[in-house]
């Protein structure tokens, strides 16, 4: 059951009025990220609320959604030298 809500819109922040859409399934997967450094995040969204916008649509005609989610991230892997209390080796 739907019920009303205020939201903030990004880029500009005004409130408007939205319908809050209860979520009834969510998959949930990790997404892995490599970074220069050598570094890799694991990332995985959840959703905690979806809020459609009445009246308002996208280009194609859909209608628009706003979502609350929540980001869990990880460290998978770090380069040695990039940890704490790393000394390097001495080149003789």
């Amino acid at each position: 059951m739907e019920r009303k809500v205020k939201v903030a819109m990004p880029p500009t922040g005004a409130i408007v009025d939205g319908l809050d859409v209860p979520v009834t399934e969510s998959t949930e997967r990790w997404t892995e990220v490599k970074l220069e450094d050598g570094s890799v995040l694991r990332l995985k969204p959840s959703v905690l609320a979806a809020i459609r916008i009445p009246g308002q649509f996208d280009p194609d005609g859909n209608p628009i959604y706003t979502l609350k989610t929540h980001v869990q991230m990880t460290l998978a892997e770090a380069p040695e030298a990039l940890k704490r209390g790393y000394i390097p080796k001495k080149v003789n």
